[in-house]
């Protein structure tokens, strides 16, 4: 065997695991379909506009039309490049809160509660205030402050108070309930992708990467996954390990290799032709992600970047900013301000997360709108819908149908209806009073359920969060076991975001890198 690990996916958890197996002593071989992470936009914080869409960094991918969206399909970004999706996503760091990893203990995966993933987190972190019973200092994994500032977000803060959410200036001690600036994965005003804070620090000698390497399908000899066959620029090519292969594509991609590897849905696996190793109908499913509500309103008097941006001068202020102080808007990242809230009172944690910034447009990459104005878009923490990713070919290069079943749950479309009643009370709010907002997404119509779930389906778009297509439990059907091994065939861990069992109240990049760290850990002992 030429390696002791094969690592497939050099993104947020490959990167991890990679580097913690190779530091050990291992010898890892890392594969990862895109290219470098040379690319400056990648670096620039602001630069996400130009890395999301771009073939150089994304995967490209698109939903299937979704009902709940009323007929609309979704842009899907993916990292396709070293870091993956930790090279373009929105750098929040936000761990979920205590509750989810205690749930996913009590369904009966020991090891995986917050007391047990809390070192985990604080492993890598290097958290900008020091550490802390609740925070690391000096791992690779930076968090740092927010370097600009808005007043416009300052009075939406004191708006949310006055509607009963309390401030915070930590939203990572376990309950996340509050309102306050987010922290981001930043350093000294540039992007941290963990390309940059894990592969650049590991023992270079043990560990091999290599690029635009898409993998085919898993190699198994004996009914055991001994390692991979891939494509570099057209050639085929075979590594081979005496340890565990890892398979770190995330969501979409973990899912689809698998797949093709025979390990899947039987009667769809063999409707394209592909050998049955394993009927596994839980490998595509349980897919599950954070829909966010885009909720905007026009204001007068603001100062916001609609604004700012809006004439060459203000462009030119906005660059030099950046390039002489590392600060403005090109440090920005896609949400600055955040709450977390509970859509009814019942509730003992926070289901909702929102959003807020100091800009509107009309979608994703349009431009800004030409009047100042506040974005306030709310997600469901929690949602009940579960959707599929499936392969739509034997063909490795063909594009997965993702089909993420938005608010098809009653319950989602109830959540939905109060998220947006919330956003409108947070605007009511008398620290809001001296911009005169008018609503301008969803739009001046009625307040009844009806109304709004049909609004939501208009103004409603992913936040990026995939996880669950390739989920631990306890049960036969689950497709791993809590130590992260495929149940179906030895030889195999599966380390990203798809091994969620539930999806995590917050933002998914730093639980994924935990979710490495424990694998790595997990490998090591074992």
């Amino acid at each position: 065997m030429d390696w002791d690990h094969i690592v497939v996916g050099a993104g947020s958890a490959g990167c991890v695991v990679a580097k913690r197996l190779a530091d050990a002593g291992r010898k890892v071989l890392l594969l990862e379909a895109g290219g470098k992470d040379n690319y400056h936009w990648i670096h620039i914080p602001m630069g996400y506009l130009y890395c999301i869409g771009n073939p150089r960094t994304d995967w490209m991918y698109k939903t299937a039309s979704e009902p709940g969206l009323n007929g609309r399909s979704l842009i899907y970004p993916r990292g396709k490049v070293l870091g993956g999706c930790s090279s373009i996503n929105g750098m929040l760091y936000l761990r979920g809160q205590a509750a989810d990893y205690d749930g996913w203990r009590q369904m009966g995966l020991a090891g995986w509660g917050w007391d047990d993933v809390l070192p985990l987190f604080k492993k890598s972190e290097d958290y900008v205030e020091g550490p802390s019973d609740l925070h690391g200092s000096g791992g690779e994994w930076r968090v740092d402050n927010q370097r600009l500032h808005w007043d416009v977000l300052d009075h939406w803060r004191d708006a949310a108070v006055a509607a009963g959410i309390p401030a915070t200036d930590d939203f990572n001690t376990g309950n996340n309930e509050g309102v306050g600036y987010f922290k981001v994965n930043q350093k000294n005003g540039w992007r941290m992708n963990t390309a940059k804070a894990f592969l650049r620090a590991s023992k270079q000698a043990r560990l091999k990467v290599q690029t635009h390497a898409q993998v085919r399908r898993l190699i198994l000899q004996d009914g055991r996954i001994v390692g991979v066959e891939y494509d570099v620029q057209g050639q085929t090519q075979r590594a081979f390990c005496g340890g565990d292969v890892v398979l770190s594509a995330g969501a979409i991609g973990s899912a689809q290799i698998l797949q093709l590897s025979g390990f899947g849905p039987a009667a769809h696996l063999a409707q394209h032709g592909i050998d049955v190793q394993a009927d596994q109908p839980q490998i595509g499913g349980n897919l599950q992600d954070h829909l966010q509500l885009r909720c905007a309103w026009r204001l007068e008097g603001a100062k916001t970047l609609n604004t700012l941006a809006a004439s060459w001068h203000g462009k030119m202020r906005i660059g030099l900013d950046y390039v002489l102080r590392r600060r403005g808007p090109m440090s920005m990242a896609p949400s600055q301000l955040g709450a977390f809230a509970k859509s009814h009172p019942d509730l003992e944690t926070p289901d909702l997360e929102f959003h807020v910034q100091p800009l509107s447009l009309e979608a994703f990459g349009q431009p800004l709108h030409d009047f100042p104005a506040i974005t306030a878009s709310v997600c469901n923490l929690r949602p009940s819908s579960r959707g599929r990713v499936d392969i739509t070919s034997a063909d490795y290069r063909d594009a997965p149908k993702i089909a993420p079943n938005y608010l098809s749950d009653p319950a989602d479309q109830i959540t939905a209806a109060r998220s947006i009643r919330l956003a409108r009370q947070i605007m009511a709010s008398g620290p809001m009073d001296r911009y005169n907002p008018q609503e301008i997404k969803p739009g001046v119509i009625g307040d009844d359920d009806d109304t709004l779930i049909n609004a939501a389906g208009d103004v409603g778009t992913t936040i990026f969060h995939p996880v669950g297509t390739v989920a631990m439990g306890v049960g036969a059907d689950a497709p791993l076991d809590a130590q992260l091994r495929l149940r179906a065939a030895p030889g195999l861990r599966v380390v990203d975001a798809s091994v969620m069992p539930r999806i995590t109240s917050g933002n998914t990049n730093s639980p994924t890198i935990m979710i490495a760290e424990k694998a790595a850990q997990m490998m090591l002992e074992a």
